[in-house]
């Protein structure tokens, strides 16, 4: 994992406070975490691990859902495990270093979670508007050129924060109200101008998923179009069927997003516990829900899982 080293610049350890007003519950609420980040884990790792065996599964739809899956793992496990640690042990502080790359990777995972699920829309508009040719168009080639293209566009989205961060002097107070560092609220407890970080860290992100959302909103114009035109009942069931799973993650994903970035910043009346209770909620949840709605959707994916299980209950 990648750390950022600022020796040359060290304000000293932040504290995170955790759930602000639940403090004498927070032993309580970490248990339900707890058992939510395990499924979470458990279920991708199953999921990566089912992928790699079945060569059935070789196929650019499976090989984006492990990347959703790495991505998942990534955010879920950037987060809640210092989440436990404020809970459970106490312990509440955290390096400068520490707090940006927890940073970096919460925000970073965030971009390129929204940035896979536009590469499984178009892997989904290939294969239902133009399946004859699918196989040439998303080439092995190409798949690496869309990941390679998305992690690095994910990367140069999110690093600026990094620098924004390392050029404030902290002079005030060094508690932090979350159990996570996040860029806006590590750099409200700086003591310069922080409308750099405000306009970047809402605006940039914002409008780059903006951007993926309606990339996924057109590749789906184009299928509902594709599959409404199909001249019979089960072949349109089936096409939609296809996309089931996907728009279930899409909404899973981008609905709760939308709605704690818009609250955070416009909801001066919803309260802060609710603000963190729902961010970290948010980072733990869609990561253990997509593997299981990608399990009971997907046709090959649920077969393959019931040979593996009935096989292993015949030995």
């Amino acid at each position: 994992m990648v750390i950022f080293n600022l020796s040359s610049y060290n304000p000293g350890p932040f504290i995170l406070v955790g759930i602000p007003g639940l403090e004498k519950f927070h032993v309580w609420i970490g248990i339900p975490f707890f058992i939510i980040y395990c499924v979470a884990v458990m279920a991708n790792c199953f999921l990566l691990y089912l992928i790699a065996v079945e060569r059935s599964l070789h196929e650019p739809m499976f090989f984006f859902l492990s990347m959703l899956g790495v991505t998942d793992l990534i955010l879920s496990t950037a987060g809640v495990p210092k989440t436990l640690s404020i809970f459970w042990l106490g312990v509440q502080e955290i390096t400068f270093s520490g707090c940006l790359t927890q940073m970096f990777f919460l925000h970073y995972s965030f971009v390129l979670d929204s940035a896979i699920l536009m590469a499984m829309a178009f892997d989904r508009y290939v294969a239902i508007c133009s399946p004859l040719r699918y196989i040439t168009i998303l080439t092995p080639k190409t798949i690496i050129k869309i990941v390679v293209g998305i992690s690095f566009r994910s990367f140069c989205i999110i690093l600026p924060d990094v620098f924004l961060l390392t050029r404030l002097t902290f002079c005030r107070t060094r508690i932090i109200p979350h159990t996570y560092c996040e860029h806006i609220g590590v750099a409200r407890l700086a003591c310069a101008d922080i409308s750099i970080n405000i306009w970047y860290g809402f605006c940039v992100p914002i409008m780059t998923v903006i951007s993926d959302v309606i990339l996924i909103a057109v590749s789906y114009t184009f299928i509902l179009c594709t599959v409404f035109r199909l001249p019979s009942r089960d072949a349109r069931q089936k096409a939609l069927r296809t996309c089931g799973s996907h728009v279930c993650v899409i909404l899973m994903f981008y609905t709760p997003a939308f709605f704690s970035i818009l609250a955070h910043r416009f909801g001066h009346n919803v309260s802060h516990t609710f603000h963190i209770m729902f961010a970290n909620l948010y980072i733990v949840i869609p990561p253990a829900l997509n593997p299981i709605v990608y399990g009971v959707k997907t046709k090959q994916i649920r077969d393959k899982v019931m040979l593996l299980f009935s096989t292993k209950g015949t030995e």
